[in-house]
């Protein structure tokens, strides 16, 4: 270095550890690493979790056992270590709250939809942490909030509602989406006896499974047990909410519990799938649909402001009402009959500014003095 002063940046993840959260936390310091401009501080759950050179760590193991002990951490332990780090120039959170530190700028990453998760009363006896982390997670992001100079958004309907949410103006939302990088799918559906229907997810109660079982056993009905194929990626051991799906349609001869699968497993059904069928209730981006996309292969995807963003620019993708198994059915009926017509192009539509397309972009936004005076 040449003397110059680098300015420091704190990223604060103590709860992200696995998953979509955990990726765009690797990202972020992935890219942070090579700033040799920036002194960078990240305070984790665990280094090894995400231990790039060049970045200073901190640990807070503890911060995930109880609510109660993230909330400690977040406004009484952050705002001490901010103390401390002084002088911090930009302090980022990278999931959902806003801690009560002291820096000249704070910006929040907001990597969870679950505000707009429409609760069911089935939710709590399936799951109750998700229903229960939704309903907290509506209050969380506004303790603080007015305290940011930006919240980091992944679609535009994310910044959009939220605004409207939080009382806050849409200019103080960026639009960053998540780093993708498109798998090669190689088409071998042809190869197949029947259709093969394909729905990737983690088995948590707001996937709504269950209207696509009910959709294959009115199907199932309708063509026989040899018709088409529905493929999951449970088991029914996973959790309370996968063993209730596989006792109510375990019997459904079409579909197949399959459980997880590895990558290079879920590439290889992209590429024999007929069609990607996604009726999942919430999403922050919705991965599969993005993956899937490049294929040019039919989508029926939950008509839902997630899935439309996520779908822009596909060529074949219809949409149905998130909970009616009836209108599901159909549309696979149609995919079965090789009836593909009301499968259209869906169009991009425009993105408004401020916008980051890769982190480069977002870290100039977050860091720039002059937009920061003039808030």
């Amino acid at each position: 270095m040449d003397g110059t002063v680098r300015k420091r940046v704190v990223i604060s993840a103590v709860n992200i550890r696995k998953g979509g959260t955990l990726t765009v936390l690797r990202d972020c310091l992935r890219y942070l690493a090579g700033r040799q401009d920036l002194q960078v501080t990240a305070i984790v759950h665990k280094q090894a979790l995400c231990d790039y050179p060049g970045i200073e760590y901190i640990e807070i193991p503890w911060s995930i056992e109880s609510w109660g002990k993230r909330l400690h951490c977040e406004y009484r332990t952050l705002r001490t270590i901010s103390e401390e780090l002084q002088p911090v120039d930009l302090w980022f959170s990278l999931h959902d709250t806003t801690p009560s530190v002291t820096a000249r700028i704070q910006a929040v990453y907001c990597q969870t939809s679950f505000p707009f998760l429409k609760i069911r009363a089935r939710d709590f006896f399936m799951d109750r942490k998700i229903p229960l982390f939704a309903l907290f997670t509506k209050y969380a992001y506004k303790m603080n909030v007015r305290r940011n100079r930006y919240l980091v958004v992944q679609q535009e309907w994310l910044r959009e509602g939220l605004s409207r949410k939080l009382g806050l103006p849409r200019d103080r939302f960026i639009v960053a989406p998540p780093a993708f990088v498109a798998p090669e799918i190689h088409d071998t559906s042809a190869g197949e006896s029947v259709p093969l229907f394909l729905y990737p997810a983690s088995p948590d109660c707001h996937k709504n499974f269950e209207t696509l079982c009910k959709a294959a056993a009115l199907l199932e009905k309708q063509f026989g047990q040899n018709a088409f194929r529905v493929v999951l990626t449970l088991n029914g051991t996973e959790n309370r909410y996968a063993a209730w799906l596989k006792r109510k349609w375990g019997h459904v001869a079409s579909i197949d519990f399959h459980g997880f699968m590895s990558k290079e497993e879920l590439y290889a059904y992209y590429g024999r799938a007929a069609c990607l069928v996604f009726p999942s209730r919430v999403e922050t981006w919705g991965l599969p649909i993005s993956e899937f996309k490049p294929s040019g292969k039919p989508m029926i995807l939950s008509d839902l402001p997630y899935a439309h963003e996520s779908a822009a620019g596909a060529e074949k993708v219809s949409f149905f009402p998130v909970l009616d198994e009836k209108s599901l059915a159909r549309q696979m009926e149609l995919a079965i009959r090789g009836n593909i017509s009301n499968f259209e192009g869906f169009m991009r539509a425009p993105v408004h500014a401020p916008y980051a397309q890769d982190w480069g972009a977002l870290f100039t936004l977050l860091l720039d003095d002059e937009s920061t005076a003039a808030r």
